[in-house]
């Protein structure tokens, strides 16, 4: 049994789907081709920037299922803070301290 929201959400899809199909149509021609010209650059943009965090998801998965990836040497850590200490840094540029 579906819930009231559950419905509306589907009477809301649909009323949005023939919005956009009432515009669709009553664009002439010229209109419907530069809208699919500016759609294709979109999702090739869109595809491209999903194709260049691909390792980037690569990495959180492998994150999850196996933790010694990124296990940190925490001396080196303090090594690294101590000759440049970041936090103080960002902090007094945000004007934190």
């Amino acid at each position: 049994m579906q819930s009231q929201g559950d419905l509306s959400e589907v009477r809301f899809q649909l009323r949005l789907q023939q919005f956009f199909g009432n515009k669709w149509d009553s664009l002439n021609d010229r209109q419907k081709t530069y809208a699919k010209k500016i759609w294709g650059i979109l999702t090739y943009k869109w595809r491209w920037q999903i194709a260049m965090n691909v390792p980037y998801l690569a990495i959180f998965l492998l994150d999850r299922t196996v933790p010694a990836v990124h296990r940190f040497d925490m001396a080196l850590l303090a090594n690294v803070t101590s000759k440049f200490p970041m936090p103080a840094f960002i902090s007094s540029l945000m004007r934190f301290g």
